[in-house]
């Protein structure tokens, strides 16, 4: 019998939480890996909560997907809002319904922290993770998202 949990990260899960984020930075268009920046935000998350959460899903023991949650304050809100900054089921756990558990525990976890709204991004011509997304309450926004790196 499979045994699944989703539950807070800590720090011994950090190594398991970067190489999902390695996959999942492999798929984006608009990031590339980087080992040493993963860990260093991962470690900065865990080690403010008020900032933001991580909750991983494991499978038999083994983490196999995270969600990463990144809280803000919204004016047009009135309150504490969420970016859904990360989400990754390991590719070879994938079409088992692993990621709709990961984000409907997400959610309500938002909900739980007192979050009006939750906000993510996906690439563009990812239609299946917009479908997916849509299918548990998310939909486009008339905001269009812009952004502007600062070069190291």
């Amino acid at each position: 019998m499979t045994e699944l949990s989703i539950l807070p990260a800590s720090e011994t899960d950090i190594d398991a939480i970067c190489l999902l984020l390695n996959e999942l930075f492999s798929q984006e268009a608009d990031f590339a890996a980087d080992s040493a920046k993963q860990r260093r935000a991962v470690i900065e998350i865990l080690s403010q909560p008020d900032r933001g959460q991580i909750l991983i899903l494991k499978k038999d023991g083994q983490v196999v997907g995270m969600v990463n949650l990144l809280y803000l304050m919204s004016t047009a809100m009135g309150g504490k809002v969420a970016m859904l900054e990360d989400m990754i089921i390991a590719e070879r756990c994938r079409s088992q319904g692993l990621g709709q558990q990961l984000l409907t525990t997400a959610i309500d976890f938002a909900r739980q922290q007192g979050c009006l709204r939750i906000t993510l991004l996906t690439d563009a011509d990812n239609e299946r993770a917009q479908q997916f997304y849509q299918k548990h309450g998310f939909n486009h926004s008339a905001m269009l998202p812009m952004r502007r790196v600062f070069e190291d």
